[in-house]
């Protein structure tokens, strides 16, 4: 079993937000699949869903799938194949609730993440201890082009902090950014 069996993230490319904040959906950059799914295996987290609901996307994210899934794949690098396993694609992000209440029985605890700071913000030692009680299921919530829409960030239960670097700017692509967050909450060698 996996050590943070009770945590799943999600990579929504819709709703998502341009830069003059207009609701978008964002396109799938391939880097992510494996970007990603790395350090959700490294973190030990349940599972790495993509939301996606364009259909010729989808079919682009499916072939990588697809083919890490198979022998050849397999044989090619047992790695990817190995992390693929835990890919999950999804239309929406209510479909990813549901698909967690399915194999869990519980609804999730919904975290968003982004660069900006809300008034239900919460700490990464704060949220560390909750999942560590093991009495909740997580799922924290990754947005991609300018972030996720305000409105659905008002949903979640919390809001984990932003990233602040040695300055001002904060503007992560959404790979650094995940592993920065699942080392920060999940590393065994944090100060």
């Amino acid at each position: 079993m996996m050590k943070n069996s009770n945590v799943s993230i999600a990579l929504v490319h819709y709703p998502a937000m341009d830069r003059k904040g207009r609701i978008i959906v964002t396109s799938f950059t391939t880097m992510d699949l494996h970007d990603i799914a790395r350090p959700a295996r490294a973190y030990e987290i349940d599972r790495f869903y993509i939301v996606q609901p364009v259909d010729g996307q989808r079919l682009i994210i499916n072939k990588q799938i697809e083919y890490w899934l198979s022998e050849e794949g397999k044989k090619t690098n047992p790695t990817r194949h190995e992390i693929v396993q835990r890919v999950s694609l999804l239309y929406t992000l209510d479909e990813v609730t549901d698909d967690i209440m399915k194999r869990t029985g519980k609804e999730p605890k919904t975290v968003g993440t982004d660069a900006r700071k809300y008034p239900n913000t919460i700490g990464y030692d704060d949220l560390r201890k909750e999942i560590e009680k093991r009495e909740d299921y997580f799922l924290i919530v990754f947005g991609t082009g300018y972030g996720l829409p305000p409105d659905l960030m008002r949903t979640f239960d919390y809001i984990l902090e932003p990233i602040y670097g040695a300055g001002d700017w904060n503007h992560l692509s959404v790979r650094n950014a995940v592993a920065i967050i699942l080392d920060r909450l999940f590393s065994r060698n944090r100060c």
